[in-house]
């Protein structure tokens, strides 16, 4: 029996790892846990640019090994370059840019909450592009989460210790470039190409732009910033390398709507490592806000899973 389920196990996890719905939880709680993280490297002293440099650097780093032992490493088409170059700009060097700008002044939990906006962007921009339009339940999960995320932002704004305007809607833009990133990688994603694959030549496009940026601010590489954040920026890289693969596998499985609601799961989890670990406090209006963004998650898994097995249902 212990033999069996030894065998089995390798395999039931290889099939979660298929499924759209734990692909959702784990690539939004691994992107959650980059706001405090964020937050820690500021802290520090550690630039936005080369924290955002350290993120895809670390990812490229962990993926390489994993390209080389399936023997997936080659030099990629024009049509391969064109995508990455691309998905990485919309998608991940403007949203990180402005993500950990702002975290310093408007904190890691309301910051990453603006993730949660995402959603019913990539909803207009699917819609108008005829990709995809969720049910009813989706569209309920969509209205619940955007209610939640206006009830955060609200209360946050009515705070004492609220920050300037500007530090309060320049996160706004970030849910933005997600929707326009959901969008266009699905629209153009190369076909037969791998999501580690097209993961690690994107964010190894992100780091040469990200360097360039660098070089161009400061004259000089500031590695000597991470040292005060050490273990912070060593966690960043595990979390980096773990993120990528997996959310291009839930691109490609679940599509660019059900994609964008990691963005949900992502700002439950940044505000509450930030006030459990970083000590940031909320109003009880918030932490309500929080719930119905929680509530929302819910209701758009169930979903997405009812709309999978309605689609077993017709094949069968």
């Amino acid at each position: 029996m212990n033999t069996s389920i030894r065998q089995g196990t390798p395999a039931t996890v290889a099939a979660l790892l298929h499924e759209p719905s734990v692909l959702l939880l784990l690539t939004g709680t691994l992107i959650g846990l980059n706001f405090p993280l964020g937050k820690i490297g500021a802290a520090a002293g550690v630039s936005p640019m080369l924290w955002a440099l350290l993120i895809s650097t670390g990812a490229s780093l962990t993926l390489l090994p994993v390209l080389i032992a399936r023997g997936e490493l080659a030099w990629p088409s024009l049509r391969v370059m064109r995508y990455t170059a691309c998905s990485a700009l919309i998608s991940f060097i403007v949203p990180n840019l402005l993500l950990f700008s702002a975290i310093p002044h408007a904190g890691a939990g309301y910051t990453g909450l603006m993730f949660a906006l995402s959603p019913v962007c990539t909803v207009l921009l699917a819609g108008l592009c005829r990709l995809e339009t969720p049910g009813r339940t989706g569209l309920l999960g969509i209205a619940l989460g955007l209610a939640g995320a206006a009830i955060v932002s609200l209360t946050r704004g009515a705070a004492a210790d609220a920050p300037a305007l500007g530090w309060l809607l320049a996160p706004l833009l970030i849910p933005v470039a997600l929707a326009a990133g959901n969008v266009y990688r699905t629209l153009h994603w190369p076909h037969g190409e791998s999501p580690n694959t097209l993961a690690f030549w994107g964010q190894t496009f992100s780091s040469g732009v990200l360097l360039l940026l660098l070089w161009l601010t400061h004259g000089t590489l500031p590695i000597a910033e991470l040292l005060p954040a050490g273990g912070a920026a060593l966690m960043q890289v595990l979390v980096a390398g773990i993120t990528f693969p997996v959310s291009y596998r839930l691109q490609q499985l679940g599509g660019p709507v059900l994609l964008s609601q990691i963005g949900y799961v992502a700002a439950a989890v940044g505000l509450v490592v930030a006030t459990v670990f970083l000590g940031e406090r909320y109003a009880p209006a918030t932490w309500a806000g929080a719930g119905v963004i929680a509530l929302g998650i819910g209701v758009t898994i169930v979903a997405q899973l009812g709309a999978r097995s309605a689609g077993n249902a017709r094949r069968n």
